[in-house]
């Protein structure tokens, strides 16, 4: 088998990022082949602003909402928090908020019917198989979109964002029509396949998939209402390489305990438990509202609040008095707690920020507290698991792909927005490159990021405030990425799916080059490699500085020099994980990434990972925007970035497109 070593290409456009792996062996370059196979972790997207008429408290409400910024690595179920903390402050200020925060949207006088999931007339009539990763039909890539040019709702962009949002309508009965510019939904979520491998684009940590009721995981409850699962293998345990020490860190209430008393000291283990002490009582009642709940106008008031006010209220009394005075920390970075409990240990404190960094992309005094509160409660509870789907993440696409057309929503490939038209002031269908006019007689769904939507917008349609609040809203640094395709014989027989190495703690756990993540799927779904073979993907998880790549020529010598010189530490880190009997040079499959393909293919600028939003210093949009039926979900949007976030931000988004009957309807057909 001859090695396939290039730089992945992102192909797609601005209506949804996606990673494409153009193939170059020694014969040939084809250097305008955006074969789709994509590789990094971006369902990047965008919102635009709370809405003016909703004054001073719904601003109040929607900070509380938001700040759920999670790193590409952990995909944890951790949302629910935010929900939880606003309802605190929803419930006291909720007939103050003014008028909804989708106005211009007018309900059907008729209501649909909404099915619960064991109607014959339902899902009992599909077949959900969702073991398989060629169940989906969607249309080849095309100029025009088949069908007729017109939807309910438009959706440009198929990350998980946009496709949940996409299910939802389709499951209210909306006539739902997404756009993608690639020839493959997904976005960053999906697998691609070189020479027999198969490699997730991106995301690859899960947790929560087989969870059901009110404290599932937002994606699990949008797959519940679409009547799909996805078969899952479970584990609980990530290596981990820090300067004191390598070992296998397990989830549960007592296994870091063991690693604390090993390799830190006995106040290590004493502070770790002062901590818990602390923070867990706080969780207890962040299960009590379910994030399919929410919606985005003075409905909320009956899906969320009224409907849940009763284990909500039970939840707050059971936290006792030092859950209930500890509350308001919720909304304070996590810091401002360690240091309220004087936690000065070392290895804690380096420990703790590690977590939040592979949580939200910053330290601990960056990432809200509720975030690591939930955290804690669903790493460090008895009988606690890790998921990962098996035939990789590609099928988490395949079942929301499934989900929708099942319910006679469409997806339309290859379709790439090049303009949202504005007429008459409201947002009323889109222009594909083509030349091809899609009408959208209610809305459109943004699914792209909030700097590529800003560039679909006609900007004299828009208010100098929101294009300057866009243009300055802080970036995430961009990525390394490396995926790799070998012999599974090279490699360590005790292999495990996660690992993580931290090069230097004084250096910060978001300096660059100085923490490499790292994936091997392959070790708990061997479907993914050929037969004896294993896939890996490494990356610097959003600590590689744009500036280093700025001006330079992808075909330069001097950009190839860099590219080799900056991948080096995800070669080194892989070699310490993979042992000692690795050869790198033995690969069959090799592909390299860098900021300047993410900025080309993804049109992120910049290359960067999404908004860089800290705890105590902003939050993040809602997801309405100056344009009226003109509405944005994904990682740009409340509740921020990662694959539960984005998830229920379609979610919200869809929610909020429908009557409060039809919502409420859904929530009794799912048992939430």
């Amino acid at each position: 088998m001859s090695m396939v070593e290039t730089e992945p290409m992102f192909s797609g456009g601005l209506a949804d990022k996606k990673l494409g792996f153009e193939l170059v062996n020694v014969k040939a370059q084809k250097e305008n082949n955006p074969k789709v196979n994509c590789f990094d972790s971006f369902d990047g997207h965008m919102e635009l602003g709370s809405p003016k008429h909703l004054g001073r408290k719904w601003n109040d409400v929607a900070s509380l909402f938001s700040r759920n910024h999670e790193c590409l690595f952990f995909q944890l179920s951790h949302l629910t928090q935010h929900l939880l903390v606003a309802a605190l402050k929803l419930l006291s200020t909720i007939m103050e908020l003014g008028l909804p925060l989708f106005p211009g949207i007018k309900f059907p006088t008729s209501r649909n019917t909404v099915l619960a999931r064991s109607s014959p007339n339902n899902l009992s009539q599909f077949s959900s198989n969702a073991s398989s990763s060629t169940s989906i039909s969607v249309k080849p890539p095309t100029k025009t979109v088949p069908g007729k040019p017109e939807a309910d709702v438009v959706v440009i962009g198929s990350g998980i964002g946009g496709l949940c949002c996409a299910g939802l309508l389709a499951r209210y009965n909306q006539d739902v029509l997404v756009l993608e510019s690639h020839d493959l939904p997904g976005g960053a979520a999906h697998s691609f396949e070189i020479k027999g491998y198969k490699f997730d684009s991106g995301p690859s940590l899960f947790s929560g998939f087989q969870s059901r009721g009110p404290q599932a995981n937002p994606l699990a409850q949008v797959l519940d209402a679409l009547g799909e699962s996805i078969p899952c293998a479970k584990y609980d345990s990530w290596m981990v390489y820090i300067p004191e020490a390598e070992f296998l860190s397990r989830i549960g209430p007592t296994e870091f305990l063991k690693d604390l008393e090993k390799h830190a000291s006995r106040n290590a283990v004493q502070e770790w438990k002062k901590l818990l002490e602390a923070i867990l009582p706080l969780s207890a009642a962040a299960m009590a509202l379910p994030p399919l709940s929410i919606r985005g106008d003075l409905g909320v008031i009956s899906t969320a609040a009224a409907r849940y006010a009763p284990s909500l209220l039970k939840s707050f009394v059971g936290m006792g008095p030092q859950g209930a005075f500890g509350a308001p920390k919720l909304l304070r970075p996590f810091s401002e707690i360690m240091d309220s409990l004087e936690l000065r240990d070392p290895f804690i404190r380096n420990w703790v920020d590690l977590l939040a960094f592979l949580l939200a992309g910053v330290k601990s005094n960056g990432i809200l507290s509720a975030e690591m509160v939930y955290m804690f409660a669903e790493w460090y509870k008895p009988g606690c698991t890790l998921e990962y789907p098996l035939n990789g993440s590609g099928a988490i696409i395949d079942a929301l792909v499934r989900g929708i057309q099942k319910f006679g929503g469409r997806i339309s490939l290859g379709s790439h927005v090049e303009k949202i038209i504005v007429e008459n002031g409201k947002a009323t269908g889109v222009k594909l490159k083509g030349g091809q006019f899609i009408r959208a007689k209610m809305a459109i769904v943004s699914n792209a990021s909030m700097w590529d939507t800003l560039n679909l917008l006609p900007k004299d349609q828009l208010p100098k405030s929101y294009i300057d609040r866009v243009k300055t809203t802080p970036k995430c640094e961009s990525f390394m990425h490396l995926h790799l395709g070998f012999d599974a014989e090279d490699v360590r027989e005790d292999l495990g799916i996660h690992h993580i190495v931290v090069n230097e703690w004084e250096r910060g756990v978001d300096a660059d080059q100085n923490v490499v993540l790292i994936s091997v799927p392959s070790v708990l779904s061997p479907n993914l490699a050929p037969p004896g073979k294993h896939v890996l993907h490494a990356y610097t998880p959003g600590t590689e500085p744009f500036e280093l790549w700025e001006g330079l020529d992808r075909r330069s010598a001097e950009y190839k020099k860099l590219k080799a010189e900056r991948s080096e530490v995800m070669w080194k880190a892989v070699e310490r994980a993979l042992g000692s009997d690795f050869n790198r040079d033995k690969c069959e499959v090799k592909l390299v990434g860098t900021p300047l393909t993410h900025q080309r293919f993804l049109r992120r600028n910049r290359g960067t990972y999404g908004p860089a939003i800290q705890a105590g210093q902003g939050t993040f949009p809602g997801h309405s925007t100056p344009i009226p039926q003109l509405y944005c979900c994904g990682d740009s949007t409340f509740p921020g970035i990662g694959v539960p976030a984005v998830a229920a931000s379609g979610a919200i988004v869809a929610n909020s497109l429908v009557s409060v009957s039809q919502h409420s309807q859904l929530l009794d057909a799912i048992g939430i």
